[in-house]
């Protein structure tokens, strides 16, 4: 029978399709973190060795685009001005084709909520 998966199982999930995304836009890999909660995810650089750190939110499907905590993002952006990086946003909506609102199961299909990287401001105001 079939499970439901795990939040660090559909984190991994919106991860994959994200770095798949990275990957097609050239991007190199510094480093990734693959653990719940850990922020950022992938630590990359463009073609012109500018660095990015890219932030993925694993979310349930929704009729909204899937935002971030304003709060602490901008703590986050700070760090990033620090080490002279860009942000990247990837919200990741994930939903069991039988049901939108309950996640997907393990080796099965799933719906995809994705808009793509969305790149974040970090200049201060």
């Amino acid at each position: 029978m079939n499970r439901k998966l795990t939040p660090q199982e559909l984190h991994n999930l919106a991860m994959n399709i994200v770095g798949k995304e990275l990957e097609k836009k050239g991007f190199e890999f510094l480093a990734v973190n693959s653990q719940l909660k850990k922020h950022p995810q992938f630590v990359c650089i463009d073609k012109n060795n500018q660095q990015y750190f890219v932030i993925v939110k694993a979310s349930q499907i929704t009729e909204e685009p899937i935002l971030y905590d304003v709060i602490w993002m901008e703590t986050f952006k700070e760090h990033a001005r620090k080490q002279n990086s860009k942000v990247l946003f990837a919200g990741v909506g994930l939903g069991n084709p039988n049901d939108k609102l309950s996640p997907p199961y393990a080796n099965d299909n799933y719906l995809l909520q994705y808009e793509g990287l969305q790149d974040l401001e970090i200049e201060l105001n």
